[in-house]
């Protein structure tokens, strides 16, 4: 498996692939930049976001911090020509975003906005973080934006769409959320012994999508559920044995 891995990395390289990640000052976000800096998987990898941040010192030369303004994204074409692989994990809480509106707007608004640009311009795989339980018609704001994201997505008919559903994410959160931390306690022992059930660690989620990105891929639209992700990420050792077809 290592040998075959270390195989789909070269020749990914070797083919000289450039991406873009939006929400990389998330808490999945920096975990995925923390693996295609290790791994150099990309020749030039955009990061898209409102702010900088200090990216540390172990950050190549191919990553490139892009300011934008999400409420003017169409003024910003010109940053995804020639960038064929884009990574989503923009998102925000209700809590957070202190409205429905401006969560929808984030969640739903810029996510779509940033992924028909990218698509008219050269983006052939999208990579989409959305969560387990989405559902266009959930009675629940976060579950159906996430599900009417997807859908949405699903339509701009790239030529590889990868949609990602974790659980609870696990992590150590800069920002605040009680509500989290509060859950995340509660099931610290389920996630230790149970660990594809119902929380995903946010390294597992990034390289679940990193090896997806070297991958050849099952279906145009593939869509993963929290214990495929454990399986796709092979960082689980309850997953070591399962198939494509208990997923």
């Amino acid at each position: 498996m290592a040998l075959d891995t270390q195989a789909k990395l070269e020749k990914f390289r070797a083919e000289k692939h450039s991406a873009f990640i939006m929400g990389y000052t998330g808490e999945t976000g920096k975990e995925i930049v923390r693996e295609l800096a290790n791994l150099k998987l990309f020749e030039r990898v955009l990061l898209i976001g409102r702010r900088k941040i200090d990216l540390g010192p172990d950050i190549g030369p191919e990553f490139e911090q892009v300011l934008v303004d999400f409420e003017n994204i169409e003024s910003h074409e010109e940053i995804f020509e020639g960038i064929d692989v884009g990574i989503c994990c923009l998102g925000t809480t209700r809590q957070a975003a202190k409205s429905a509106q401006n969560f929808v707007r984030i969640d739903h608004d810029f996510v779509l906005r940033t992924a028909s640009l990218a698509k008219s311009s050269s983006c052939k795989h999208f990579l989409y973080q959305s969560s387990h339980g989405a559902d266009k018609n959930s009675s629940i704001l976060y579950s159906r934006t996430k599900g009417q994201v997807e859908e949405a997505l699903k339509v701009m008919h790239f030529q590889r769409l990868s949609i990602f559903r974790p659980g609870l994410l696990l992590c150590n959160r800069e920002e605040s959320r009680p509500s989290e931390f509060f859950f995340r306690t509660l099931l610290k022992p389920i996630s230790y012994f149970f660990p594809t059930a119902i929380t995903s660690p946010t390294e597992v989620v990034a390289r679940a999508i990193v090896n997806n990105i070297i991958s050849a891929p099952d279906n145009n639209t593939e869509v993963y559920e929290n214990r495929a992700i454990h399986f796709l990420a092979g960082k689980s050792k309850k997953c070591e044995t399962l198939t494509h077809a208990e997923l």
